[in-house]
């Protein structure tokens, strides 16, 4: 079974990027993440939805 949630770390390993970058990307929004007994947690959802997003401002980019 698939993790529903991934660690930053992982997340980052996951998206291709570093941690640094993943925490930025929940600051500002543009990656959900939610805070469980002092822990930050990514949904899975989350990454494929953030993964999405790239993709259509990629081709809105090339057209």
């Amino acid at each position: 079974m698939d993790p529903l949630f991934y660690r930053p770390k992982d997340a980052a390993a996951v998206l291709g990027m570093s941690r640094t970058a993943v925490f930025r990307l929940i600051k500002s929004g543009e990656l959900r993440s939610i805070k469980n007994n002092g822990y930050r947690l990514i949904p899975a959802a989350a990454l494929v939805d953030y993964a999405h997003t790239l993709e259509a401002q990629a081709s809105m980019e090339v057209a």
